[in-house]
């Protein structure tokens, strides 16, 4: 391990920031010594979180968190100062937050109806319950490629578990099989507790001004570097006598100037390949967002052309080639009174922060919304709340507004939302919500063999590593912040030859306690 190895960083998402910080923590790089490039005004990439009260807050999405699975996050913000309670880490207070704000989800699912359907049980018959283990044990390499579809009868995505296990994590029939059975393995604690979302742990604020505010604060603290509005175009590169890839040379547009920045011998670059969030848009009260490409936003570009004529890189054509597939839209309310609060509260049974998504689960758009803790964001005056929700199948026809969410203004949606909650569009009067289109959101789900994914550092790679939701990590699960900080884990300790061991993925599936709870609930 050489010191005075220099680190370029493609990207300002979290695997980025977390490998960084991985760097300086473990294998005692200077500060100075890493540069992050990032494309954006502000890092954080899927961890967003924008806007003010005047103007309407903005949340592309929310991940949800655990402290059972994240064994590779925790372990970094246990490292990572709170910004708000000195003495504390962001793990700590994290902790000491969801202390306080039990999830315990009342209304996990409503019907056409607005009864608060009983979610006691999971609504199997007996061939759900064959299928999905049959599902479950079978290999990765008997799944291929297949979907979820191609296992599962049409019945089972009628069940309450589906409606839940859907919402909760992004999934859409027409998914990987693969990825279906992994969070099945991987969650399976969650599996028993999926009504109720007991599992489920929140951040004090956003994402953003909880997790990356704080890493981004300790990292400039260490000295790195942050070049902003730049865009990295091409990585020159050679491969070496034993037949592996070097990159000598980062090709980058900053604030639209072509600049090249040599990469030394000994020096290492990390990649943030694809982008779920990638040609995100934004609408307004009176209009829907933009439909937007890869074309319009060259997000997937640098991989495609690292990709061409090398395999073991990768084939995101395997994730970005259907929108229709990957896409699905949410929407960020800003109020200025509590009159919505006070009425889900009520109908619900939960205080903002313990219910988690409440899915109307007849709805065309299948529609979800969350009340969060309040103030969720920093800086959030009092009187003014936030809440954010979203839809899986936005390209349907509304129950109640009809056109397709993906065509509506946020006025449209929030006469949507009344319609399933039936409630009074009076409780909507100083409301601002922004829709937001997401063409590539679950691009990670869709089905692919398994040498569509590079891993972190490929067998065929000197000094240039993977870290995003796009590599290859056995036994984890994409969609996670997990997976981008296990990745840049996994390749810093691979590059820099780091002693210490990442923390292995935590075996839940093999505790009995675990698999008899997750058989209980299934009958």
């Amino acid at each position: 391990m050489n010191k005075n190895t220099k680190a370029y960083l493609v990207g300002g998402g979290i695997g980025s920031l977390s490998a960084a910080a991985f760097m300086i923590r473990d294998a005692g790089i200077a500060g100075s010594n890493i540069t992050i490039f990032e494309s954006l005004p502000l890092p954080g990439g899927s961890l967003d979180g924008g806007g003010s009260a005047s103007g309407g807050y903005t949340l592309r999405g929310g991940r949800m968190l655990t402290t059972d699975n994240y064994e590779c996050t925790w372990d970094l913000f246990k490292s990572i100062p709170s910004l708000e309670h000195p003495g504390q880490s962001v793990y700590d207070e994290t902790i000491a937050f969801n202390e306080l704000n039990v999830p315990d989800s009342k209304a996990r699912l409503v019907d056409r109806n607005r009864f608060k359907v009983d979610v006691s049980s999971m609504g199997f018959s007996m061939r759900d319950r064959l299928e999905l283990v049959k599902l479950s044990e079978a290999s990765e390499a008997s799944l291929g490629t297949t979907s979820i579809t191609d296992w599962l009868s049409p019945e089972f995505f009628e069940t309450k578990f589906w409606f839940m296990w859907a919402t909760t994590f992004a999934f859409q029939p027409w998914h990987s099989a693969v990825e279906f059975k992994r969070y099945l393995h991987r969650f399976m604690k969650e599996f028993s507790r999926i009504e109720t979302l007991a599992g489920v742990k929140r951040t004090v604020y956003n994402q953003f001004d909880s997790l990356v505010r704080p890493l981004l604060s300790w990292l400039k603290d260490q000295g790195v570097v942050f070049v902003m509005n730049c865009t990295v175009t091409d990585l020159a590169m050679h491969a070496d006598t034993d037949g592996k890839w070097v990159v000598t040379a980062i090709a980058c547009m900053r604030d639209g100037t072509p600049e090249s920045v040599e990469v030394a011998d000994g020096d290492l670059v990390f990649f943030q390949n694809g982008s779920m969030t990638d040609a995100s848009s934004y609408g307004s009260m009176t209009g829907a967002p933009a439909h937007l490409t890869k074309q319009d936003s060259h997000g997937w570009d640098l991989w495609e052309k690292l990709a061409l004529g090398r395999p073991e890189f990768g084939n995101p054509a395997a994730f970005n080639a259907s929108i229709p597939e990957s896409y699905w839209a949410s929407y960020t309310v800003t109020l200025k009174d509590a009159a919505f609060f006070d009425q889900m509260e009520k109908f619900t049974g939960n205080r903002a922060g313990t219910g988690g998504l409440v899915t109307f689960k007849d709805s065309n758009w299948f529609m979800s919304v969350v009340l969060a803790h309040q103030p969720h964001f920093i800086g959030q005056p009092d009187g003014t709340q936030v809440f954010w929700g979203y839809a899986l199948h936005p390209d349907r026809i509304g129950n109640f507004v009809a056109k397709p969410m993906a065509e509506c203004s946020g006025a449209e949606i929030l006469a949507e939302l009344c319609g399933h909650l039936n409630f009074d569009r009076a409780v909507f009067a100083s409301a601002n919500c922004i829709p937001c289109r997401m063409p590539y959101i679950t691009s990670m789900f869709m089905p692919r063999a398994h040498a569509d994914r590079p891993l972190p550092v490929p067998r065929t790679s000197r000094n240039l590593a993977f870290v995003s939701q796009f590599v290859e990590i056995a036994d984890d699960v994409v969609f996670t912040v997990e997976y981008s900080v296990r990745a840049a884990q996994m390749a810093v300790y691979q590059l820099l030859d780091v002693a210490r061991a990442v923390p292995p993925v935590t075996p839940h599936d093999s505790s009995l306690k675990v698999k008899l709870d997750a058989i209980i609930k299934a009958f």
